[in-house]
C-alpha cells in the first residue's frame, strides 16, 4: 500500500497555503527568486548563462561540466556573482546542488556496466534540471536511530532507509533523512544515502540513489523552529537568508523507474562519488562562498571598529590582518586548484583536489574565531539593541539622544549592532556557526578525505628514506 499524503509540518501543525506566504519561508523564497531574476538580467546573462547543448536556449552556468580552463573560470565567475548577492550566507544557493548533479552526470558512464537504464536516467535527469533550472535539495544523512538499526537489525526489522517493494511502476522507499536544508522550499530532492551493510536476496536494499519532486505522496517534511523574522532592520540576515532545515520522512514513497540512478550494489555509491570527483567540484563552489563570506565578516569587523574609534588599536590591527591572511589564503587555494586542474578519464576538467580540501579544513576552524572577534568587539553593544518599533514609538527621541555615535545617528548605529548581534549572538548566528563547522562533514571525515586524496605520501616517504640512506653512506 502506498501512502496518500504529502505534508509540511511546522511547530506541530500542518502548513496550509503557499509556503511563499508563510513567515518561516517567505524571506528565503524572495531571496532565491532574486537570484534567479539576477541570472536572467541582461547585465549578467553573458556571465551567468550559456547555450544549452540540447536546445540552444540559455541555461545556468552552474550546470556547465567544465571541459577546459575557460569553462572552469566561467563557472567560478558565475558562482562569485551569486555568492556576492547573498554574501555567502546561503549554504544551499542553487549553484551548490546544480554543481552536485553536474558532477554526478560526468560519471554516468560507470553505471553502464551496472544497468544502462540507470546511466540514461542520470543523464536525462541532469538535462531536465539544467533545462528547467530546477531548485534541488538533497537527503544524504540518516538519523542516529536509523544508522544504528541498519547496522544491528535484520533487514525486515530495520528502520534504516531502504527499498521495501519493487513493482512495475518503480521502487517503494521507506526511511528518514536529516538536515535536508531547503527541503520544503525546493522543487526536487536528490536522495543518496550511505548504504547500511545489509544484503537480502543478493542485493542491498539500502543501496540506492534517486531524485523525486518534494511533493510525492508519502513524503513528510518536519521543520525545525525558524530563526527568521520579517523586519530587515531588526533581523537583517535571517529575514533574507534563513534556510529551513527539515527531517524528511519517506513513508512508502513510490519512486518511478526513470528516476532511479542505481540500486542494490553499494559499490556504486563510492564509485559515483569518487569517479565523478564529487567532493572536488563541490569544494570549488564552497571555497568561492567561503571567500565571499570572509569578506563580509571582515567588512563588518572593520565597520564596528570604525564606529567605536578603535580601528587602529594594536589588537584590532592584529585581528583584521589575521582575517585578511585567511582571505588571501582561500583565494590562493582556489587559484591553485584551477591552475592545477587536470582532465579526468571522461574528458572533463577537474580542479586540483588538495587545495580545495585544505580550504574545507581551514574555514570551519577559522569561522568561529571570526565570529568571536565580532562578539568581543561588539561587547555589550550586542545586547542593548532596541528594535525598529522602539524608534517609531514615543520613546524614540530618547534613543536618538542617548544611543548615537560620535558621527552616526542612533538609528544607523543600532542597525550596525543589530547586524553584528545576528551574526554573533542570535539563534541564526549560532546555526550559521554550527553549519559551517560541519558543512562538508565532521573534522575526521574531512581529514580522511584530504589524506586519501593526497597522492604524494609515498614520494615524500621515499624522500626521507633517500636522505637517510645518503647520510649513512657518507658516514
Amino acid at each position: 500500500m502506498i501512502s496518500k499524503i504529502s505534508t509540511f509540518w511546522y511547530k506541530g501543525e500542518r502548513i496550509e497555503g503557499p509556503l511563499s506566504q508563510h513567515p518561516a519561508f517567505q524571506g528565503l523564497i524572495e531571496t532565491q527568486a532574486d537570484l534567479y531574476d539576477m541570472q536572467c538580467d541582461a547585465c549578467y546573462l553573458d556571465r551567468m548563462t550559456y547555450p544549452s547543448p540540447d536546445t540552444g536556449e540559455l541555461v545556468g552556468l552552474s550546470f556547465l561540466p567544465p571541459r577546459n580552463a575557460e569553462d572552469l573560470q566561467k563557472r567560478r565567475i558565475m558562482m562569485e556573482l551569486w555568492a556576492n548577492r547573498h554574501h555567502g550566507f546561503l549554504g544551499r544557493s542553487p549553484d551548490y546542488m546544480n554543481t552536485a548533479i553536474m558532477a554526478l552526470f560526468t560519471a554516468a558512464d560507470i553505471l553502464e556496466e551496472h544497468n544502462p537504464q540507470y546511466a540514461d536516467n542520470l543523464r536525462r535527469y541532469y538535462a531536465y534540471c539544467r533545462e528547467h533550472d530546477i531548485t534541488l535539495s538533497h537527503a544524504f544523512i540518516q538519523p542516529y536511530a536509523s544508522k544504528l538499526s541498519g547496522q544491528n537489525d535484520d533487514v525486515e526489522d530495520s528502520i534504516a532507509a531502504k527499498v521495501v517493494e519493487i513493482n512495475d511502476k518503480g521502487m517503494v522507499i521507506s526511511g528518514a533523512f536529516m538536515m535536508a536544508t531547503q527541503g520544503a522550499t525546493c522543487e526536487e530532492m536528490l536522495v543518496f544515502p550511505t548504504p547500511s551493510p545489509t544484503i537480502f536476496n543478493n542485493v542491498n536494499p539500502s543501496a540506492f540513489a534517486f531524485a523525486v519532486p518534494n511533493d510525492l505522496p508519502g513524503m513528510a517534511f518536519i521543520c525545525r523552529e525558524s530563526y527568521g523574522a520579517s523586519s530587515t532592520y531588526d533581523h537583517p540576515l535571517s529575514a533574507r537568508y534563513e534556510e529551513m532545515d527539515t527531517l524528511v520522512i519517506f513513508d512508502r514513497v513510490l519512486v518511478p523507474h526513470d528516476r532511479i540512478f542505481y540500486y542494490g550494489d553499494e559499490a556504486y555509491a563510492g564509485r559515483l562519488f569518487g569517479e565523478s570527483h564529487f567532493h572536488t567540484h563541490m569544494a570549488h563552489q564552497i571555497t568561492t562562498r567561503y571567500i565571499v563570506k570572509t569578506e563580509f565578516l571582515l567588512g563588518l569587523l572593520e565597520s564596528l571598529a570604525d564606529e567605536q574609534n578603535v580601528g587602529l588599536e594594536p589588537q584590532m590591527v592584529l585581528n583584521v590582518s589575521k582575517i585578511i591572511t585567511f582571505l588571501e589564503t582561500f583565494k590562493a587555494l582556489r587559484l591553485a586548484s584551477e591552475q592545477g586542474a587536470l582532465h579526468d578519464k571522461f574528458g572533463y576538467l577537474v580542479p586540483a583536489t588538495s587545495p580545495l580540501l585544505a580550504s574545507s579544513i581551514l574555514f570551519p576552524k577559522f569561522y568561529p574565531e571570526m565570529v568571536e572577534m565580532i562578539q568581543i568587539l561588539g561587547s555589550s553593544g550586542l545586547i542593548m539593541i532596541p528594535s525598529e518599533m522602539d524608534f517609531d514609538s514615543d520613546t524614540g527621541h530618547y534613543l536618538d539622544q542617548y544611543l548615537k555615535g560620535t558621527t552616526s545617528e542612533a538609528y544607523d548605529r543600532i542597525a550596525l549592532f543589530r547586524l553584528a548581534w545576528e551574526l554573533g549572538a542570535s539563534s541564526f548566528g549560532g546555526r550559521q556557526t554550527q553549519f559551517e563547522r560541519f558543512f562538508f562533514g565532521n573534522a575526521h571525515t574531512v581529514a580522511y578525505r584530504m589524506y586519501n586524496s593526497y597522492e604524494d605520501h609515498e614520494q615524500l616517504r621515499q624522500l626521507i628514506n633517500d636522505f637517510i640512506a645518503k647520510n649513512n653512506s657518507a658516514s
